[in-house]
């Protein structure tokens, strides 16, 4: 039996841009969707769930990073204003309400469906930076683990990628909400019986990003670069990749 699978990713509260991607008639009737992480935190971090939630086909979500740090949210002290992660985390969290926040926290960091290994950065952690310039040993390294699954798919890296690991094909869905592509489009995949099919949907990026910014959201940065007027996508890719240079360094 043929199954087909979209996958959403990286979606960060930009329901403008989740609305664009599901008003595409690519995606429409698929047998299951899977979201890979990262619907939150976000300015319409609410509005984003309600429409993921109002979806007909099976809904599978995955733990990201931004699901961790806003379950870890509730409860905590007030977040030092300095604290990009944690000011936003605490912003959802306080849209979303205690008891969706605290679910969101506790999402799985894999799930397996038809055969695919979905998870948000890597198989092991929800955090870890893979891009395009990585070495092969720090590829190698973060699928070693994986060894009943053909394919993995993940974002996190808010970019495109199709590569062999090994015996493994993986294959980073990009990002609905935060693409760093260059040209503000909503990324993500479409998986038709096992192989995977890497979309993208042009919509009205930099309004989008405007009306984010006018509801007040601090990442001023990251919806800048990815939607208002967006970077290159080899020049972030290259930030990344510092960064996780520097946590490899202990940095």
């Amino acid at each position: 039996m043929r199954v087909d699978i979209l996958a959403l990713y990286d979606i960060h509260g930009n329901v403008d841009a989740l609305t664009a991607v599901l008003a595409d008639p690519r995606t429409a009737g698929p047998d299951a969707v899977v979201v890979g992480g990262d619907a939150v935190p976000g300015p319409f971090a609410a509005q984003a769930l309600e429409r993921l939630d109002a979806l007909g086909p099976p809904v599978h979500w995955v733990r990201g990073n931004g699901e961790r740090e806003v379950g870890a949210a509730v409860g905590a002290p007030a977040p030092d204003p300095g604290d990009a992660v944690a000011v936003t985390a605490a912003l959802s969290a306080a849209a979303v309400g205690d008891e969706r926040a605290r679910a969101l926290g506790a999402l799985p960091l894999t799930a397996v469906l038809d055969g695919v290994r979905f998870c948000h950065a890597s198989p092991r952690r929800d955090d870890e930076l893979l891009t395009p310039l990585s070495p092969p040993a720090r590829w190698a390294q973060a699928l070693e683990g994986v060894t009943e699954e053909a394919l993995v798919v993940a974002g996190h890296t808010h970019r495109q990628d199709d590569r062999r690991v090994g015996a493994v094909r993986f294959v980073n869905a990009g990002s609905v909400g935060l693409p760093y592509e260059g040209d503000g489009a909503a990324r993500w995949l479409w998986i038709a019986d096992g192989t995977p099919h890497l979309r993208r949907t042009a919509y009205d990026a930099a309004g989008a990003g405007a009306r984010m910014l006018e509801a007040g959201w601090p990442d001023e940065d990251s919806v800048r670069a990815a939607l208002v007027a967006p970077l290159p996508a080899d020049e972030i890719t290259r930030l990344f990749e510092e960064q996780a240079r520097g946590r490899a360094r202990g940095v």
